[in-house]
């Protein structure tokens, strides 16, 4: 039994959004739906998985645009965080939609928040989840020990971090995030970023300019 993803980038800002399961159970999570929903849940019923939750890392319209309807779509599936420090921005959804253009966005709660030392498990999976604050306070992290991957929304990217200029949005907090919560997790990990291609924490300590650690490569 292993863990199984697929990345579906949606949205004009090409969001990452992940349908991840259990290859045994063939239950799983959809992680950050920030819209086009009918193509997640066509991509979904072609895979054959069974979503037992749909998972937020934090509050950003292109994050969590679509959840609502994907809800809908596939039958009242829980929704999960992110941390509860995101409720304002979770609040302001149709503030944000009308800024960017996109469809109008109504504000939700989640019927779950996460806190630091929680996990999500669907099938025989279980993913850890870290409060990494910075882009947002209230963004999360998603990691699998098993698979050695996580799903760091906006925190982490190929050669860069997530933005701070944000409300709430904090540099300092952001860059302790990543040493502080991402980096012990190994090396060796995959990560997949809410944008842009994937990369392994190593890689990013040997060469991002904004969190190197002059840490070799292996």
């Amino acid at each position: 039994m292993s863990l199984q993803y697929q990345i579906v980038p949606v949205t004009p800002f090409a969001q990452n959004c992940s349908i991840v399961w259990c290859d045994e159970t063939m239950e799983g999570i959809v992680v950050d739906p920030g819209g086009d929903e009918k193509q997640l849940a066509e991509v979904i019923q072609t895979l054959g998985v069974q979503i037992v939750h749909v998972v937020l890392t934090h509050g950003h319209l292109d994050h969590v645009g679509g959840t609502q309807a994907l809800q809908k779509l596939l039958g009242q599936v829980d929704i999960i965080g992110p941390h509860q420090a995101d409720l304002f921005w979770l609040q302001g959804l149709e503030n944000q939609s009308q800024m960017f253009g996109f469809p109008p966005t109504y504000a939700f709660e989640p019927d779950q928040w996460l806190n630091d030392g929680d996990s999500v498990s669907f099938g025989h999976q279980v993913l850890q989840v870290y409060h990494t604050p910075g882009h947002t306070p209230g963004h999360v992290c998603l990691f699998s020990e098993s698979a050695r991957v996580a799903f760091v929304g906006d925190v982490l990217f190929q050669g860069s971090i997530g933005r701070t200029d944000f409300p709430q949005g904090d540099f300092d907090t952001l860059i302790q995030s990543i040493k502080t919560k991402l980096w012990p997790l190994g090396n060796d990990v995959t990560f997949i970023p809410g944008h842009g291609p994937q990369s392994t924490f190593g890689h990013e300590r040997a060469s991002n300019p904004f969190v190197a650690d002059e840490m070799p490569l292996y």
